[in-house]
This record gives structure tokens, sequence and C-alpha cells, in this order.
């Protein structure tokens, strides 16, 4: 009787192009012990790739804007600019450090690492909307378009790339901590947001709830709730705020552990109240909504696909976030 020889179990043989958990953990330890961090680049789609993508070729685009008296020069001169100023930021970027270019529809899906340069080259908003994603990494604001935007969070000039990061790199940058909001429901569901938190019916038709700051409560109907940070109390807050006399002195700093609410439009009836529709939320005075709406929604940052469901009998409490923004002025 012959006997087989034994034999030894195969190793799976890893997949090429894809690296293991742990070496990708090792990976990372041998960048930070080199000194190299990785910049990831945050983006949106600009005015011509979206219509770009939604008529298929340049030619259509260009008949669609002809047919509304618009020409397509200078929505290609601003693509040009966005491209130039794009291949600007790469190039400051050393050769020896890891890149990544992410576009904003993909951020609730990318893993940051915590040694991270974040940078958002675009506008303002794109930094609130990459604010959410992240615990402490700083982010450098680049304008794209100087003269088109605000400024307010992307206050730098792309020619100052190289110097943003390296300082950033070392340490040696300005940071500038942002006080953000945040949203827990009674499932455990959260929600965070630099600008401001909406919270109400999501075509703003009336919403009825129960609104609790402090020892003060009240049932109310309205069109909805808005908490707003310092930060957006430069955007929809401002609004609001002007609307009813208050000027920007009198809302929170953008560093500031504090929160404004505004109750918009508040109707008063044999059910409802219209005597709390203004305060301001403290650590020790959190926010809460007890929902008796049938679709109710809380979203951030004027992003309505990301939002919160807050049904009937769902209760929410909005307080001051532990995560701060942290944005390079220098």
């Amino acid at each position: 009787m012959t006997t087989q020889p034994a034999t030894r179990p195969r190793r799976r043989r890893q997949a090429a192009g894809r690296s293991s958990p742990r070496a990708h953990e090792h990976a990372q330890l041998v960048d930070g012990l080199l000194g190299r961090p990785r910049v990831v680049v945050v983006t949106r789609p600009t005015a011509y790739q979206l219509l770009l993508a939604r008529h298929g070729t340049r030619e259509q685009v260009r008949f669609f804007l002809a047919t509304r008296g618009q020409t397509l020069d200078e929505t290609e001169a601003r693509q040009r600019n966005f491209d130039s100023a794009r291949r600007a930021l790469f190039a400051a970027i050393p050769s020896s450090w890891r890149q990544t270019s992410i576009e904003r529809s993909d951020l609730h899906r990318f893993c940051f690492e915590p040694s991270d340069l974040v940078v958002a080259l675009g506008q303002d908003g794109l930094v609130a909307n990459v604010a959410k994603y992240l615990d402490g990494q700083p982010v450098i604001g680049l304008d794209g378009e100087p003269g088109r935007n605000a400024g307010v969070l992307v206050r730098h000039r792309v020619e100052d790339s190289a110097d943003l990061l390296h300082a950033a790199a070392s340490g040696r940058a300005r940071i500038q901590p942002r006080t953000m909001v945040d949203v827990e429901l009674d499932d455990g569901q959260r929600l965070l947001a630099l600008n401001e938190l909406f919270i109400g019916h999501p075509r703003h038709q009336s919403a009825c709830y129960r609104l609790r700051c402090g020892s003060r409560a009240e049932r109310q109907s309205s069109s909805g709730v808005v908490v707003s940070t310092g930060t957006g109390a430069t955007g929809w807050a401002q609004s609001i705020a002007h609307g009813r006399g208050l000027g920007r002195r009198e809302l929170p700093r953008v560093d500031e552990p504090k929160l404004v609410f505004f109750v918009r439009e508040a109707w008063l009836s044999p059910q409802t109240q219209t005597q709390l529709t203004l305060g301001f939320v403290t650590p020790d005075h959190p926010l809460e909504l007890s929902s008796e709406l049938e679709d109710g929604v809380v979203f951030g940052d004027g992003i309505e696909d990301d939002r919160l469901d807050f049904g009937w009998g769902r209760r929410a409490v909005i307080r001051i976030a532990a995560t701060r923004l942290s944005l390079v002025v220098g």
C-alpha cells in the first residue's frame, strides 16, 4: 500500500493591487515616521461639468445656453480657471507626500486619516460640507475663483498653497477653531453641521412640535426651527436676525461655545404659543424638540439629501458639538 505525500495547505494569494488592513496600517505608520502626510483635496462639480453631465456634449451645452440667451464663453472661461487652479495646487504638493482627490458627493464614504491635511478648493460652502466628516484635521480653504466668493472660509489664494501646506504639516499654521452644532435623536442617530441645522417640514410647511430650552417650554406651530453657530451667523441666520432687528454683535462668535436658535413664522393659536421664538444654546442648556409631524426632517448646512427623519414622537436634542473645525487662517 502506497501512501500519498502530505500536502501543505495552500495559502490564498492576495488579489493584485489590494493591500491587507495590516499592510495599510503599516504604510500609514511608515509615512508618519518619515514625515510624509497625506493631502486630501476636496472639490465639487463646476457649472460646466454639471451642464456637460446633463446634456452630454459641449455642443448640446452650447445650444441649451443659446436658447436662453446665454453663451458658453463665460462658463468655459470659469472652467479653465478652475482647471488651472487645480493644477497649481497639485504642483505645490511635495512629490514625496501622499495625495488624493475626492468629490463632495463621496465625502460620506471616504475614510479620513487622523494626520490628513484637508484642502477645500471651491466655494465657502465646501468647507462646511467637509467639516462634519473630520475630527480635528486642519482644513485649508482655497478660493479657486477670487472675486466670486465671499471668502469667509475659503480665504486663501492658490498661489499660497505651498506655504500653507508646509505650515500645516509642521504644526506652524495658525488654526482658528470654529464651533459646530450637534443633533442627536432618541434612537441614537446624529448629525453635525458647521453653519446651521434646520428642523421642520421638508417643504417648509407648517410644523408642529414641542420645544424646550432650559426651564422654558411650549408647543409651537411654525415654518421650522433654525439653530445656528457663529459661522452660520454670516449666512442664513444673519438674514433671519436682520429681519428681527438683531445685529451681528448679538449673535455668537465663530469660536464661541454658544448657538442661537430662531423659530420661523410661529403661529399663535389656542393650542400653540409664540413666546419662545429666539434663544441661545449653551453647554448647560441644550435645545430639545419633540416631533408632532408625520414627515419631519433634520438637515444641516442646506444639504437636504443628508437628513434625519424626525417623524411623530421622535425627540431631538441639539447641543454644541464636541468636535470643532480646525480652519487654517495663516
